[in-house]
């Protein structure tokens, strides 16, 4: 089940890389991304700034949010260079969730360092351009697609709350976000979700220790129990998508235990979309 077991502080930003048939993830807060291939080796790059999510933009090329910028990374040598600032400006946020859209697009979420109320927002990157699309939120989370490309979906954590919102031809919302899954009767916080090719939503519940699937009109289907408190991203990968990989966090526990912080990898019984690809320009 533990498909890395190194302890990560902060794990997200699970990446499958079909190209390299290998998996891509983040501690966000040892600024630290790892990539390993199924049976090969961990490899790691250090960043001098947080680092938390990733797309696809070739074989050798992703996109890399950091709490700074946007950077295009070639995962051959470990150089990067900046495409766009992300809030650089702003000492108090970082970068959180995020995910290539559909159409080509890279959203990415950002939040407070401390998780200051409303000091997160959701942005799109598109051919360039990067667009605020959702501010005033506190931890931006939930970041995922309908296979159909028509909506969006993403979540507040502080609320418990996940949000669907429609798109365009071009991947931009249109008209307002609606509520979707409302956990908070449950005592239950979306961290990040995946939706698989059958349209289901897979979402990682800070501190239940677990995934929970959803179908496409929202209704809770089954939870995948992980020994690990703090699931925080999960994302399809393997050689038919059928697995899923998780991150989990040791942040903030008193006493965490040796699998708290590492990646796992569980058996779905449904596969995931494939990862969509950023188009630069």
């Amino acid at each position: 089940m533990i498909f890395d077991d190194t302890p990560c502080t902060l794990g997200e930003g699970v990446l499958w890389h079909p190209d390299r048939n290998a998996l891509i993830w983040f501690d966000i807060l040892s600024k630290r991304m790892f990539l390993k291939p199924l049976g090969g080796v961990r490899q790691h790059w250090d960043f001098p700034d947080h680092v938390s999510a990733a797309g696809l933009v070739d074989a050798d090329r992703i996109i890399v949010a950091s709490s700074r910028a946007l950077s295009l990374f070639d995962l051959r040598d470990g150089t990067y260079d900046m495409l766009v600032p992300l809030e650089a400006d702003n000492p108090v946020t970082r970068s959180n969730d995020g995910r290539a859209d559909p159409q080509g697009g890279f959203w990415i979420g950002t939040m407070g360092l401390e998780a200051e109320k409303g000091a997160g927002t959701i942005w799109r990157y598109w051919r360039g351009d990067l667009r605020p699309l959702f501010p005033g939120l506190t931890i931006t989370n939930a970041i995922c697609f309908a296979p159909d490309g028509g909506h969006a979906f993403f979540a507040d954590t502080d609320t418990s709350l996940i949000r669907r919102v429609r798109l365009d031809g071009n991947g931009w919302p249109v008209g307002e976000a609606e509520p979707f899954i409302d956990l908070s009767s449950q005592g239950l916080s979306p961290d990040g979700a995946v939706i698989d090719a059958e349209g289901g939503l897979w979402s990682a519940q800070w501190g239940a220790g677990r995934v929970a699937r959803y179908d496409r009109d929202g209704r809770f289907d089954r939870a995948i129990p992980l020994p690990a408190s703090q699931t925080s991203c999960p994302g399809f990968g393997g050689h038919d998508l059928r697995t899923l990989f998780v991150t989990t966090a040791r942040d903030g526990l008193d006493a965490p235990t040796e699998q708290d912080g590492c990646t796992f990898a569980v058996e779905a019984g449904v596969a995931g979309q494939p990862e969509h690809r950023v188009l630069l320009g």
